[in-house]
């Protein structure tokens, strides 16, 4: 077998370079603190998911774990609403070890999803999903695109 170079465009490297670099300066990693509670950033994009997991230090947001996943063909025909769920389920599932016994906040921005988690008479994957959410203590706040910055870039 026969390695080739990998040839990118130099535009889509220095974009890989710097995606690198912003997901591993200023906001360093930190061990969790199991007295705060963990906060959430989940979005979805049409194509894939991203989450991050952190705390408020000194009102600033301290990653603890990145996370990010390209959907199958399925789930890339989700609606809106259930793309935006399954980020928030992808991000349980991935974090568990830490959500699971603690308090969280789920910073999302689709706001419907708020409304979703109470819903009883949803579809049957929203009931299913609804269900394995239950096990979980953490209240979602709706935020703008903007200030779900590392969640929105994971998910592109």
């Amino acid at each position: 077998m026969v390695c080739r170079p990998c040839k990118l465009p130099c535009g889509e490297l220095h974009f890989q370079g710097t995606l690198k670099d912003k997901l591993t300066e200023a906001p360093i990693f930190i061990a969790p603190n199991w007295d705060r509670p963990f906060e959430v950033m989940c979005d979805a994009s049409d194509y894939a998911v991203g989450a991050v997991l952190g705390q408020r230090i000194e009102k600033h947001f301290r990653p603890i774990h990145y996370a990010s996943k390209t959907m199958n063909q399925a789930e890339a025909n989700y609606t809106t609403t259930e793309k935006g769920m399954l980020a928030v389920v992808y991000a349980f599932k991935k974090f568990r070890s830490y959500l699971i016994m603690n308090i969280s906040i789920v910073y999302t921005d689709h706001s419907a999803l708020k409304y979703l988690f109470a819903k009883k008479d949803a579809k049957a994957c929203l009931l299913r999903w609804n269900l394995l959410l239950q096990e979980f203590d953490f209240k979602v706040i709706d935020t703008r695109g903007a200030e779900n910055y590392a969640a929105d870039h994971l998910s592109r």
